[in-house]
């Protein structure tokens, strides 16, 4: 049967979160979460529906991909396709075909699950194998040690503040109040929670968000940062384990993330809150 790539609506958008919600599992390799999808909410629903490509045969969702940045494809496929050659075929072809409507141009990314088939025939095409990124898991069915009382919910009257802190975290971010309550505003939100952490002074110094798949799925961080300025205090364990309780609270069987490679102080922060490391991915790219 024919595969059909789509680009869903803003009434769509809640079948490619369902799909994505579907295929969270204990074990899987590091994947697209529909809090991925959540946190691009940030940019309004109808940006956000543009940004999403599925790929579907006989009604049934095969793959769902989100245009994460210039250039850069985030993908990941119903688990008993992955090694389906027909689909990891039609969606090279998509992908390296700027044609096709899901990437530009000139150097491309295309981050996919480590078992994914897709990977192993871009390389046959000649994609190449671009910089690490380190998974990380906490297992959520025993406790969380407690965070301590400087982490606190954040809803609409914080968001000026979240919004303050993400900029600072990450340089060059254009995240704004605007942003955070448009992200709130959005369906996949009422699976996530927002939090805030402050230090002995109660100045605004971390921020998290977290997004469920749902009970007994694993949940996801994204993002997590630490104001630059209060750096190495031990903040960003804090709200990481705040972040873990509220998703053991939610359901959630475990806690994600993934960070560059290159961020130790990123990585380190995880560990001491009690993530495990898994083993490094690569993206495929093409230079051009």
């Amino acid at each position: 049967m024919t595969i059909a790539l789509g680009t869903p609506d803003t009434g769509g958008l809640a079948a490619a979160a369902d799909a994505l919600r579907e295929w969270q599992a204990e074990g899987a390799p590091m994947q697209l979460h529909p809090g991925d999808l959540g946190w691009y909410g940030r940019n309004g629903p109808h940006a956000t529906a543009a940004a999403v490509r599925t790929w579907s045969r006989a009604g049934r969702i095969l793959a769902v991909g989100l245009l994460d940045g210039p250039g850069l494809v985030r993908l990941t496929t119903a688990p008993d396709v992955r090694g389906d050659e027909a689909l990891a075929r039609r969606l090279a072809d998509d992908l390296s075909d700027p044609a096709h409507g899901v990437l530009p141009t000139g150097r491309a990314a295309v981050e996919a699950p480590r078992d994914a088939l897709v990977r192993e025939v871009l390389g046959e095409r000649g994609w190449g194998i671009d910089e690490p990124w380190t998974p990380l898991c906490r297992d959520l069915t025993g406790p969380v040690p407690a965070p301590g009382p400087a982490v606190e919910a954040a809803g609409p009257d914080r968001a000026g503040e979240v919004a303050a802190v993400h900029r600072s975290a990450f340089p060059g971010s254009r995240f704004t109040e605007a942003s955070w309550r448009a992200m709130a505003a959005g369906p996949l939100f009422a699976d996530a929670r927002c939090l805030l952490g402050r230090d002995e002074r109660g100045h605004a110094v971390a921020t998290v968000t977290v997004w469920s798949a749902g009970p007994g799925r694993p949940g996801l961080l994204e993002p997590m940062g630490v104001h630059r300025e209060h750096r190495r205090r031990g903040h960003g364990r804090a709200i990481t384990l705040a972040a873990a309780a509220v998703l053991r609270d939610l359901g959630a069987s475990s806690a994600l993330v993934c960070t560059p490679g290159s961020n130790t102080g990123g990585v380190a922060a995880y560990v001491s809150a009690g993530f495990e490391r898994r083993p490094e991915i690569h993206d495929r790219y093409r230079s051009a």
